[in-house]
């Protein structure tokens, strides 16, 4: 568990919740892209365009990127337009441990198989 140490005081995630992350981050092609932007919003927030310099990324790119996170309750907004900060939801803070098991899943996945970034 990568996140295990930092948020010890986690529960037991509940089936719906760990089949939304495993999906967001496992099942479908822009997962690991989304989790690097997880991973970073564990530190501090982050705009769009700090988000895309810091991963290597096109704008656009994380921008939608951040939309399907923003959509399944994973970061909220502050702000708006260009100058929106974006940071992790409460709602992923309370699952972190959710968050562990699909960063597991994705490891395991990644180590078995070629992967196309």
């Amino acid at each position: 568990m990568l996140l295990g140490a930092k948020h010890s005081e986690s529960r037991k995630p509940d089936r719906q919740t760990r089949k939304l992350l495993l999906y967001l981050f496992t099942g479908t092609r822009g997962g690991y892209t989304r989790l690097r932007i997880i991973m970073l919003l564990l530190d501090r927030p982050y705009n769009t365009h700090q988000l895309a310099q810091d991963l290597e990324l096109d704008y656009k790119a994380v921008q939608h990127h951040m939309k399907v996170l923003e959509k399944n309750n994973l970061v909220n907004r502050i702000g708006e337009k260009y100058g929106v900060i974006f940071h992790l939801s409460n709602f992923l803070e309370f699952n972190i441990a959710a968050l562990d098991e699909a960063i597991d899943k994705l490891e395991r996945k990644l180590s078995t198989k070629k992967v196309y970034l």
